[in-house]
């Protein structure tokens, strides 16, 4: 017994060494790596606090003053505050704050109106949609009847006259808007009014774009749609989790498909740190930096076309800038391995009409989030570009990947990154 009471007060370092020190190797990685991958971002302490605290030791099946559990008083109140800044932050009459993922808080929304077999028009995996969207793996394209919008082949942007169209054809129970990698604005006006015309209810995903539009960066979907998911880790930067946001008509069907619907107990110590990344979204200084992840997108996408990158779409209204590598010669696969090599982590993607496999791909997706957290403005993103350009221009130059390391580190030295965590 005296063993087991010892444990509870012996460091992560003392008791497991191996997981402790890989932990270690993470920090000093994302410290001297340039983060370009656009779904990721740095938090703040308070927000690591918040998920590392005691709160991981409690269960509260259920809904504040509804727990099945007793000894919630505290979590309770946490869950209504994390709630009550979700409402006011988005402008939204219901926020269930409890979804452990993006996919789980669609898989909620979803749940809360359709049925097996009932007719979903969303984006295209590889127009820049998401798995949760319709892909035939995931459990939308299994239980529901999917219609695929997608870009037009010449601006590739959203092409609404197709999606009113296939509405019409199709009378889908539910029209999809939102996207993984689509970098221009979304019109959630247009899209209501398609939605309302064959009398579809409008769910949309701002799992990418929810912190600009909480800084005013981004038009907001909240008005024009009956559900809007999110997760709170991209450009919300806050915890790893998710939310959704509804109508008041809706509330309590969308309550009961959470839980007990598609999960049990909530994640309190996630729930704890989206009350604080709601507060800290809701402050002034936060629109500053959704205006300069705007910025740095625009700064990062003009570099790269000045050295002869084609754009996807022509440029960027968010913090996405996708790469067309054909010009270059280098498949996306190819080009994130050389990249990480070099210090800069990126991710490969799908480009519209792309002729490349899934796992291989003809794009690169990047992203401003996470180097704006770390203080970098357009200079940096100048830099960026050309280190992006050396690298993918000389892929298997050894030489010049270490160079490019090393100024990457110097770069991500000036704009320190946790210098503690424990």
């Amino acid at each position: 017994m005296a063993f087991f009471n010892e444990m509870m007060e012996v460091s992560l370092e003392g008791l497991d060494a191996e997981i402790s020190g890989l932990i270690n190797s993470e920090l000093e990685r994302q410290r001297t790596h340039i983060e370009l991958i656009a779904s990721e971002n740095f938090v703040p302490r308070a927000i690591m606090e918040g998920m590392g605290s005691v709160l991981t030791n409690k269960y509260a099946e259920g809904y504040p003053h509804k727990k099945y559990y007793g000894g919630c008083e505290f979590v309770e109140r946490i869950e209504e505050i994390a709630i009550e800044r979700a409402k006011k932050l988005f402008g939204a009459d219901h926020a269930n704050v409890q979804p452990h993922s993006g996919s789980t808080a669609n898989q909620a929304a979803y749940f809360s109106v359709m049925n097996p077999g009932d007719g979903m028009l969303a984006m295209r995996l590889d127009h820049g949609g998401h798995l949760s969207h319709g892909h035939p793996l995931n459990f939308t394209g299994m239980m529901y009847k999917i219609t695929a919008y997608g870009v037009d082949p010449e601006t590739e942007t959203i092409d609404y006259g197709e999606v009113a169209r296939l509405a019409r054809e199709c009378g889908p129970k539910v029209i999809v808007a939102g996207a993984s990698a689509y970098p221009r604005a979304i019109d959630f006006a247009r899209f209501r009014a398609i939605a309302d015309e064959v009398g579809a209810i409008l769910v949309t995903d701002m799992a990418h774009i929810a912190g600009l539009v909480a800084g005013g960066a981004h038009d907001s979907p909240v008005p024009h749609s009956q559900f809007v998911t999110s997760t709170t880790h991209k450009t919300l930067r806050g915890p790893r989790g998710a939310f959704v946001l509804c109508s008041a008509e809706y509330a309590r069907d969308l309550d009961r498909t959470v839980f007990p619907g598609v999960q049990g107990g909530p994640l309190l110590p996630a729930v704890a740190a989206k009350a604080t990344c709601f507060k800290l979204a809701g402050e002034p200084e936060f629109k500053s930096y959704a205006a300069q992840v705007v910025r740095n997108a625009a700064a990062l996408c003009a570099r790269l076309r000045e050295r002869g990158f084609r754009i996807v779409s022509g440029g960027t209204d968010n913090h996405i800038v996708l790469l067309d590598l054909r010009s270059k010669g280098i498949t996306g696969k190819a080009a994130e391995r050389a990249l990480e090599a070099a210090g800069i982590t990126t991710n490969k993607n799908a480009i519209p009409f792309d002729p490349e496999k899934p796992m291989v791909t003809s794009g690169l997706r990047l992203g401003t989030p996470a180097v704006t957290s770390r203080g970098m403005k357009e200079e940096q993103m100048g830099l960026i570009a050309d280190a992006l350009d050396e690298v993918l221009s000389a892929p298997d130059d050894a030489g010049a990947s270490r160079a490019v390391r090393s100024r990457m580190a110097e770069l991500g030295a000036a704009f320190p990154l946790y210098e503690s965590v424990r």
